[in-house]
């Protein structure tokens, strides 16, 4: 018996009989009688993540504020408060889960009931197995759906809508190898990150790599902007709210927190969270908990935390902008992203990326990046990063040709005679003189070390 059912699970796991959510969901039975109780809790065991339940509506409301449940299965007579009754009590005050009413008696009033206390689906007893599991699959189907659909919606909406730059992390830089590094270090643990760095700088994309290297990567990767959305619906937007919970509430909804659900939520832009709403935020990551708005009770989260800032979150906590204590609970550790005017021949080969995968996008042909072009690219301040060069890009390959900037034609003009060695001294000279002689910021510029250009100043007596 136990080798058939073992041989069941392994053919269900490679080929799921009610949908792909199953395996995952965290059940909740409320039932009185022991037997019925019984038969759905082996019904559902071999198929569900974890199946619990409750002999009465007391004990499920105790589980309820200690658990979160996908689904929850109750039968409607009950003594003392039959199941619609509690159903609608616990949409009141926050109630999660899709429900499934189970009833003997198939009347319109019953039906009625359930549905305008929040059941998604209900089913006639006596019933199969197969009629409970299908129940089950599209109360799981609807609100996976529903999540997805909403996420998607979220991410469109996003500010960090650069799909190029989402990729992976580009270049053979020490800087960008040592950004590598230490994210292969500490994605495999539960450790919040805090990426600090320019705006443009690929704070995302370090986001991304830290979550595709975790044991959650099959899960959500939800990105928030904190600094994008308004400071009056930030709260219910990242924990959710119940229905009525404020004007124009009309219906109760999942935040992002809910979204992210066992995978990483990304808060971009952390230092523009709004100081009334830092203090939940602290709570939620120490307790692992949320409230949405209107409720009165709180939900489980099981997520992974990575942040990131533009701003000196230090400066902001001595300006009382910021709180000391949030700042020193995420900046457990801290990712610095280089600009990209200090990355060198990394802006070469993004350039090229960049280059390679508009053109395909647009449908129009590569703009020839000779090394007057190239040059120019090292030579360029670059104050919005690599945001900056892709769309800089992007316009030279709707134009035809990069600007001005960037071609550098009387620079580099060479003749017949002249070497690779003399075209190198007179663009470090040209670049010198435009940084006013100052080697460090030519350096800079060149993206090469200082002592590099020491070196090749002693050697031509300069």
């Amino acid at each position: 018996m136990g080798g058939r059912s073992a041989t069941r699970s392994i053919e269900h796991r490679n080929e799921p009989e009610f949908g792909p959510w199953l395996e995952r969901a965290a059940i909740l039975i409320v039932d009185d009688e022991p037997g019925m109780r019984n038969f759905l809790v082996r019904t559902l065991q071999p198929y569900c993540r974890m199946v619990d339940e409750a002999g009465d509506t007391g004990e499920a409301s105790a589980k309820l504020d200690v658990h979160h449940y996908d689904v929850v299965i109750l039968d409607n007579i009950m003594p003392g408060k039959n199941g619609v009754e509690w159903l609608a009590e616990q949409r009141r005050i926050g109630f999660f889960a899709d429900a499934i009413l189970m009833t003997a008696y198939a009347d319109l009033e019953t039906a009625i009931g359930a549905l305008r206390a929040g059941a998604m689906d209900f089913i006639l007893k006596p019933f199969r197995s197969n009629q409970l599991l299908n129940a089950v699959a599209r109360c799981l189907d609807r609100s996976t759906l529903s999540r997805e659909n909403q996420l998607l919606r979220h991410q469109l909406h996003a500010t960090s809508d650069h799909l190029l730059l989402r990729d992976k992390l580009i270049g053979h830089s020490r800087q960008i190898s040592e950004i590598r590094e230490t994210i292969a270090r500490v994605a495999p643990l539960p450790t919040s990150v805090l990426i600090t760095g320019e705006s443009g700088t690929g704070k995302e994309v370090a986001a991304r790599s830290v979550h595709e290297l975790s044991e959650r990567a099959d899960k959500p990767f939800v990105p928030v902007n904190c600094a994008a959305i308004p400071s009056d619906i930030i709260e219910a937007e990242l924990f959710g709210h119940l229905k009525g919970a404020f004007t124009g509430a009309g219906a109760a909804r999942d935040g992002l927190f809910m979204h992210a659900q066992g995978g990483t939520l990304f808060l971009d832009e952390i230092g523009d969270l709004p100081l009334a709403l830092q203090g939940k935020l602290l709570r939620a990551i120490e307790d692992r908990r949320v409230r949405p708005v209107g409720s009165e009770r709180e939900v489980p989260v099981d997520l992974r935390f990575v942040f990131a800032t533009n701003a000196d979150l230090k400066a902001e906590v001595e300006a009382g902008r910021f709180r000391a204590d949030l700042f020193y609970r995420i900046n457990v550790l801290q990712l610095e992203m280089p600009p990209l005017r200090e990355r060198g021949a990394d802006i070469e080969e993004l350039a090229a990326l960049f280059m390679q995968k508009l053109a395909k996008q647009l449908g129009m042909p590569l703009v020839p990046m000779g090394e007057d072009v190239v040059a120019g690219l090292l030579a360029y301040d670059w104050p919005g990063n690599v945001r900056e060069l892709r769309n800089m890009i992007e316009r030279s390959l709707i134009l035809g040709r990069f600007p001005e900037e960037f071609r550098g034609q009387d620079r580099l003009e060479t003749t017949d005679s002249e070497t690779l060695e003399d075209v190198e001294k007179r663009h470090i000279l040209t670049v010198l003189g435009q940084s006013g002689g100052n080697r460090a910021e030519a350096a800079r510029r060149l993206g090469v070390a200082r002592k590099t250009i020491d070196r090749k100043l002693a050697a031509w007596n300069v």
